[in-house]
């Protein structure tokens, strides 16, 4: 059974009377489908669910007489109303402004139909609210699954969560390293690729873009800077170029380029990059490792550790709950700094591949003046526990 705390968010909102489109939006194959349709059944509502996630092309037609299905269980139900869920309708050309229209109908006639969208990649899917939608909707950001998730629905310790990470479908996988690694490169990774980013963003240099997120992955838990990246992929092209196709990675749900933290956002846009996958699989998976061997690799397991950390920060940071970096002057480093509001709370990962004494944090702490300085691992905050409590737990108040 799915019991992910969004699915409560979504039931409320759809206990309110009729106010906005509401939009689950996250990565592909984080249970964004299986909520819904879970949140459905439990209504007690006339409801109506179809997707556009399919081989055949949709259009706008298609999308009206869905919309239409809908209106009659909405009007067969008087006051109570009648739902509608559209699934991957980011697919349907123009799909905002098709909702936009038939959403502003419906006001109009004053008919009880609440409205979900879904979408798997949270980039394009907000281009089309804003374009389109402002002031229509609310979106629920559904990241990737957390420790404390998986620990409750697999009983995974935090070393397994740490190298076969929280893809559910792939869990019951975990026993069978090899098909669990064909199946994360072929059924996640590429289809993502292919799916989310290239069929739906004109993408110039496809294998670049495929280049770039295995070296992301390679270096993930590392600062990169552009001119590097462009060395280490053996490409002419310009910085601009790899820094799209990050973003576009990002947008995915895939990879994302931390900036360096420097109290001024004019200067951080600029910085070097620190390379974190969002989810540790794809990390792992394209290693080639088994689970025991990357145990037995301190310096890749210290940046497996050092990536969970930073996957949890930024996940919550793309939910909107914080803001995500690093810092780095010289020698001296942090790990990650989280900002949310005016708050600042630095924080160092502490693995095997680290030892010794940490001047990062003293010297950012006299740079800035966090409220809150952590360590994780090591003699400071036990790893599973960091990652089993929400980020708001360790930066809130």
């Amino acid at each position: 059974m799915f019991t992910r705390a969004h699915a409560g968010v979504l039931k409320k909102r759809l206990a309110e009377p009729r106010r906005f489109v509401q939009v689950v939006a996250g990565p592909r194959q984080v249970g964004k489908t299986t909520l819904v349709r879970q949140v459905l059944e439990r209504s007690q509502l006339q409801a109506h669910y179809a997707s556009a996630d399919e081989p055949t092309l949709r259009g706008r037609q298609w999308l009206e007489e869905q919309w239409d299905a809908a209106r009659l269980k909405a009007r067969d139900a008087g006051r109570r109303g009648a739902l509608l869920a559209i699934d991957e309708a980011k697919k349907i050309p123009d799909w905002s402004e098709a909702v936009k229209r038939l959403w502003d109908e419906d006001t109009a006639r004053r008919l009880h139909l609440k409205v979900v969208i879904l979408g798997s990649a949270p980039v394009l899917v907000q281009r089309g609210l804003s374009e389109s939608l402002a002031g229509r909707f609310e979106v629920l950001h559904l990241p990737h699954w957390s420790f404390a998730e998986t620990r409750d629905a697999f009983g995974w310790d935090v070393d397994r969560y740490v190298f076969f990470g929280c893809y559910p479908g792939a869990a019951p996988l975990a026993t069978e390293q090899d098909r669990w690694r064909r199946y994360i490169i072929d059924a996640l990774i590429e289809t993502t690729i292919s799916r989310d980013v290239l069929l739906l963003t004109r993408v110039d240099k496809p294998a670049l873009l495929r280049r770039l997120f295995h070296l992301a992955c390679t270096y993930s838990g590392q600062v990169l800077s552009y001119q590097k990246m462009l060395g280490q992929l053996q490409e002419a092209g310009n910085t601009t170029t790899l820094a799209h196709y990050l973003d576009l990675l990002a947008g995915a749900g895939m990879v994302i380029g931390l900036q360096k933290f420097s109290g001024q956002s004019a200067r951080q846009r600029g910085s070097s990059p620190k390379l974190i996958v969002l989810n540790t699989v794809l990390m792992s998976a394209t290693s080639g490792l088994r689970l025991e061997d990357a145990r037995a690799d301190g310096e890749f397991w210290g940046r497996l550790t050092e990536t969970a950390v930073g996957a949890h920060l930024a996940n919550a940071a793309a939910a909107g709950l914080c803001e995500t970096f690093y810092w780095l002057d010289r020698n001296h480093e942090v790990d990650f700094v989280v900002r949310t509001g005016r708050v600042v709370t630095t924080i160092v990962v502490k693995s095997a591949r680290r030892r010794g004494v940490l001047p990062g944090m003293a010297a950012c702490d006299a740079a800035f003046r966090p409220k809150r300085k952590l360590l994780v691992g090591g003699e400071g905050i036990p790893l599973g526990e960091f990652l089993g409590k929400p980020v708001d737990h360790w930066i809130g108040g």
